[in-house]
């Protein structure tokens, strides 16, 4: 294994990107890492891959995987994707790929030529984050037929994020190909989590700087600002919980701004300054900035409506921050009720404010949860352990002669 190339096509970005550091922290170690990216990427993700110290590249070519409501711009978003997968390929046709890795953000039941393509030159893995959604008997069926094209490549792996993601392949792959999807768990570093634990945290600056009230309890969520995050529960249980105690702030950061329609929606909550929305690149340019800030947090919620298994989640579990999240996909896997944190159903809003009204109240509990969560995720959810899966996979895959 001469080098690792990890690609995405995608200028939004998240746990996906955190989860490939974490393999990469280690990979580096055996062989050369790169990562490409299209042109127009973050900012603050190109200084995380600068401190990572691998090499990083851009092509000319991005998808768009903004909502599609319309016929119109279903149309034009596909064509976008397309044009976007060509121009990855391209920028890769021109690499040398002999004793290669290729980890790419590509999936079989929406990419699958230039999967077919990519796999018929070096051996390519891709992740599988999330469960596959319900769909019509006509799609699954398409889907399945997918898949049992692409698994006939010898040089084309999975890995699968969670036990979930995992599950929900099951009737779309033979059983040999299955057994063979290894589980690369979604990761903490536990040196950076320990290393942001052991500074002194200046509380007061931090408020001041981010415009957060003082003397207040601090509900925290880290996530993009969309729907399917749970950002309406959100906030409605911060509504009723903001009716008899007007001493909850809630705090949401993101990687980007909501439009003006959302931010008046959220302004007719009426919480006023008890609802501070930050942007990552107002946090800091080092992901420990993030952790510093988490710090300030005295419970940490996050109601998705659908999810893989959260990175967010995990950090601010390992933090030891008391954690509300939805009994939903993989969530289950980390947040067990009452135990490592507190469960609630997707989109009841009524249980949100109880759970943080509960907690706030039951220091007790809240330490509870902040100790078996902190210990279950770092047994379970190491990123160094994880690494070495993915590594162990990445060599055995040059023992497998392609068809």
């Amino acid at each position: 294994m001469r080098q690792v190339i990890y690609i995405w096509n995608y200028l939004d970005w998240g746990g996906a990107q955190i989860y490939f550091f974490g393999l990469i922290r280690e990979i580096k170690k055996y062989a050369k890492v790169r990562i490409i990216m299209p042109e127009g990427s973050n900012r603050q993700l190109i200084k995380f891959i600068e401190n990572l110290g691998v090499e990083y590249e851009f092509f000319e070519g991005k998808t768009d995987i903004a909502p599609a409501q319309t016929l119109k711009r279903k149309i034009k978003r596909h064509q976008t994707k397309v044009k976007s997968e060509l121009k990855m390929l391209e920028y890769l046709d021109k690499q040398n790929l002999e004793n290669t890795i290729v980890h790419i953000e590509l999936a079989p039941w929406q990419s699958l030529l230039a999967l077919i393509r990519l796999s018929r030159k070096t051996r390519v893995f891709i992740t599988m984050h999330n469960s596959l959604p319900p769909v019509p008997a006509w799609r699954y069926a398409l889907w399945r037929a997918k898949f049992a094209i692409i698994e006939r490549f010898a040089n084309f792996h999975i890995f699968a994020s969670n036990e979930d993601a995992k599950k929900s392949l099951k009737p779309l792959v033979s059983e040999k190909f299955y057994e063979k999807i290894k589980v690369t768990f979604t990761n903490v570093n536990p040196d950076e989590i320990d290393e942001a634990l052991a500074e002194e945290i200046k509380r007061d600056e931090l408020l001041e700087k981010h415009q957060i009230p003082k003397d207040k309890f601090l509900v925290f969520c880290v996530g993009q600002f969309i729907d399917r995050k749970g950002r309406w529960t959100f906030l409605e249980a911060a509504q009723k919980v903001f009716e008899s105690d007007k001493n909850v702030v809630f705090v949401w950061i993101a990687n980007s701004k909501p439009d003006d329609k959302e931010l008046k929606r959220a302004e007719n909550y009426g919480l006023g300054e008890n609802f501070v929305f930050i942007t990552s690149d107002e946090v800091g340019k080092e992901h420990i900035d993030l952790f510093k800030l988490l710090r300030l947090a005295d419970i940490f919620a996050l109601v998705s409506f659908q999810e893989g298994l959260p990175i967010s989640l995990l950090e601010a579990m390992a933090l030891g921050i008391p954690s509300i999240s939805t009994n939903v996909n993989a969530i289950p896997e980390a947040v067990k009720h009452l135990e490592t944190g507190w469960l609630i159903e997707a989109g009841d809003a009524d249980h949100l404010a109880l759970a943080i009204n509960s907690l706030k109240n039951d220091k007790e509990l809240r330490e509870k949860l902040s100790h078996n969560g902190r210990e279950f995720v770092l047994a379970n959810f190491n990123e160094k352990v994880v690494a070495k899966i993915a590594l162990e996979a990445y060599r055995e895959s040059f023992e497998i002669e392609s068809e």
